[in-house]
């Protein structure tokens, strides 16, 4: 097991789910969805802090199995800290190749708050 293997926390995917609400419009909610496993890391980089200065909410480095695969907008809560994150890039963007020993698939997120 590599260092960032031990370093992966238990997540849970989000899924929004729209049902009718009787009246012809929809009420929006959350459930939870798929378990799987992430490290997640504040990007710390000059170039984000001075985002975050211009009004860019906190960014973080998401890597996980390739298997988890998370996409744009995806939502996903951290269970340790019950933190809730929004991907915000592809993960098909950026992973290993197949041939590599260590596989993984790496997104970036920002925190993020469900909307009641």
């Amino acid at each position: 097991m590599s260092l960032l293997q031990e370093y992966m926390t238990p997540c849970q995917m989000v899924e929004e789910r729209r049902i009718p609400d009787g009246e012809g419009g929809w009420t929006t909610s959350w459930a939870d969805g798929a378990a799987f496993r992430a490290a997640v890391v504040c990007n710390r980089s000059s170039q984000t802090r001075a985002a975050e200065k211009q009004g860019v909410s906190s960014v973080y480095i998401v890597t996980c199995a390739p298997g988890a695969r998370l996409a744009y907008h995806d939502v996903f809560r951290r269970l340790s800290d019950g933190k809730t994150f929004r991907v915000t890039s592809d993960g098909n963007d950026v992973q290993t190749p197949e041939r590599a020993t260590f596989q993984f698939s790496q997104v970036t997120a920002e925190a993020w708050e469900l909307p009641l």
